[in-house]
């Protein structure tokens, strides 16, 4: 079983952060490229999430609050707490497909795919074409 994962972003709808509504990534994250990506997957009708500096993999049905944490202020601490939950919540995969652009792919993501324990089921991609 496959899941197309990418990494979260700093665009984010700011109106919930007035409002304090709970509300899924797609309707959260608002940049370009990561609504191409929410879009091709809908499309495709595959499984995807997004890797949330704060959350670890955040699955399109489940809702968070509004939050901002750059990936620069995660702690070595949150960093392992990262890992395990990227470990915990994508076990069940066999493949999981990571969409990256490599000039936004920060090292705190690197970090977190090269400590995994499912590393090697890991495949980075930057091209939207190859959801499938």
């Amino acid at each position: 079983m496959r899941i197309y994962l990418t990494h979260c972003t700093g665009i984010k709808d700011n109106l919930i952060k007035e409002t304090g509504e709970k509300i899924v990534p797609d309707k959260f994250y608002q940049s370009a490229p990561i609504q191409r990506f929410f879009s091709r997957c809908k499309t495709q009708k595959v499984a995807w999430a997004v890797l949330s500096d704060k959350h670890g993999v955040w699955f399109p049905d489940i809702k968070h609050s509004w939050y901002d944490k750059h990936p620069d202020s995660v702690s070595i601490e949150e960093l392992d707490a990262l890992v395990e939950n990227f470990d915990d919540n994508l076990n069940n995969f066999t493949e999981i497909w990571f969409y990256n652009n490599p000039s936004w792919f920060h090292e705190l993501y690197k970090k977190v795919l090269k400590r995994s324990s499912l590393k090697e089921r890991i495949r980075l991609f930057s091209h939207l074409k190859e959801i499938i």
